[in-house]
């Protein structure tokens, strides 16, 4: 079967620790689906308690077991609820990615003082004062779980930054370390240097850190038995970390575990592509590049030329290292990184992930399931938003499930008319995929002689006709106007 990823939550999923028996509840749809994996939200305690989405990491081993900031459950439920639902998706071959968030740390128990400079927050490599003591809660005692797990104490040894001193306005703080005068090695200048996100950073090179991060890893994969990892906010962690935790998860687990990254780098091919590089290919990134030229080509429609919608990405570049996405949870509405692709395009760009033979891809919760919420937009208003479900993306899955096999032939001479055909294989007869986003067009093209004679029908049903194929193999296939059409034979 085709491997196909969904996310299955978005930055407003329901709390009230619902999403983990939702998720046990989908199981089987979800398999139907021809669903192959799904990328869980982080599944441990965030320093906001039931309310955290979970990237704000507080207690790594407080999976919803410890009464700590205010609840035992996480936002998405208990320990128990968590576990249930990964041994449901199992049990129905769906593999388990969870989300690794290993850049910093929020919620601190308590204060500590240590000496600390502050930096420009455009040039994090200039020091704009002397060094000189500050107090941060960067000790974290986790008085609900103790010791249980792991006896490890966090303190400011183990951080290299911090954006809170108490009695100060809110800055970006380097604190004076043993383990280097400056931020850890990142590959690109963005701010100067990019290792400082939020909260108390991970230092990283304190080896430590490395062992209770690695310790821990090994613990995480003996309760649940996951099989891949989403690796959070790449940009901002040494990549000679994650290479090493890795590969000592890969031989502690026994397993080959399956890790994509977030290195968010819209138009910057080049930086997935060094990323790749300094990481020996240990693991695949979500593909940034395409997912903008999605939102591009929405926004202006007819005339953005869609024989460019693979140009500078990851997907045309390395597809083996590539997952492939419409949307995530920092592309939505009023989300920082806010890039969401219309609606009108959005069955388009399922088709160019879901239909073709390159890129890993994955679907986004809303997309397959719709969503409603409120939030504050850029100006502090209240906004409320609403997400439909993508048109016919049930049978857009349906297709990659049961007819994306064999050979694939391309066509794609006309800027505003894209086809493609998948000739099948013994066990799967193929299909023939035509878009447009401008008019409706006729794409003539050649599914194969074994063909010759069937009657091919619109899958997504936007036409009622039936393409006869020729002698020689070729149809003649129809797609309404900006809009996508699946021809399978009858």
């Amino acid at each position: 079967m085709n491997p196909t990823m969904i996310q299955f939550f978005h930055w407003y999923s329901e709390g009230d620790g619902k999403l983990w028996k939702e998720a046990e509840k989908k199981t089987r749809h979800l398999a139907k689906l021809g669903i192959t994996s799904v990328w869980f939200p982080p599944a441990y305690k965030g320093a906001n308690g039931g309310y955290s989405i979970g990237y704000d990491s507080y207690d790594l081993y407080d999976l919803g077991e410890f009464d700590q900031k205010g609840t035992i459950p996480t936002k998405y439920g208990t320990k128990q609820e968590y576990i249930r639902a990964v041994k449901a998706l199992k049990k129905n071959n769906i593999q388990v990615i969870v989300d690794i968030v290993l850049g910093h740390k929020g919620g601190g128990d308590e204060l500590e003082t240590f000496k600390a400079a502050k930096v420009d927050e455009d040039n994090r490599d200039k020091i704009i004062s002397d060094f000189f003591d500050i107090q941060s809660y960067t000790k974290f005692t986790f008085p609900g779980r103790g010791k249980k797990y792991s006896d490890f104490e966090w303190n400011f040894t183990c951080f290299s930054g911090v954006d809170y001193a108490e009695g100060l306005d809110s800055h970006i703080f380097k604190i004076q370390s043993e383990y280097g005068d400056g931020w850890e090695e990142m590959i690109d200048d963005e701010k100067g240097n990019y290792d400082y996100l939020m909260y108390n950073d991970i230092e990283h090179r304190n080896p430590h850190v490395r062992e209770e991060l690695n310790n821990w890893a090994k613990w995480y994969f003996d309760q649940t038995d996951f099989d891949g990892v989403r690796l959070d906010a790449l940009k901002h962690i040494s990549f000679d970390f994650y290479k090493e935790w890795l590969t000592l998860l890969r031989s502690n687990s026994g397993k080959d575990i399956f890790a994509v990254g977030e290195y968010w780098a819209p138009g910057y091919l080049n930086l997935l592509q060094k990323y790749i590089e300094v990481t020996e290919g240990c693991m695949s990134l979500f593909d940034s590049s395409l997912q903008n030229n999605f939102h591009r080509a929405s926004r202006e429609g007819a005339s953005y030329d869609l024989r460019r919608i693979f140009d500078e990405t990851l997907t045309g570049a390395d597809p083996l290292h590539s997952v492939s996405l419409v949307d995530n949870h920092d592309t939505q509405p009023l989300q920082d990184l806010e890039a969401p692709v219309e609606s009108w395009f959005k069955p388009i760009a399922y088709a160019l992930i879901l239909l073709r033979e390159n890129g890993y891809p994955c679907v986004f919760y809303p997309d397959l399931y719709g969503a409603h919420y409120v939030d504050k937009d850029r100006e502090g208003n209240d906004q409320e938003i609403f997400l439909n479900k993508v048109d016919r993306i049930e049978e857009l899955l349906k297709a990659r499930k049961e007819h994306v096999y064999g050979a694939q032939r391309d066509y794609f001479e006309d800027a505003n008319c894209l086809g493609w055909v998948r000739e099948g294989d013994d066990e799967h007869s193929g299909c023939a995929v035509v878009l447009s986003n401008k008019d409706a067009y006729n794409k003539p093209m050649e599914m194969g002689k074994q063909y010759a004679g069937k009657k091919f029908r619109d899958l997504l049903k936007r036409s009622r006709k039936k393409v006869i194929i020729d002698e020689n193999g070729w149809g003649d296939f129809p797609v309404p106007a900006g809009n996508v059409s699946v021809w399978i034979s009858e």
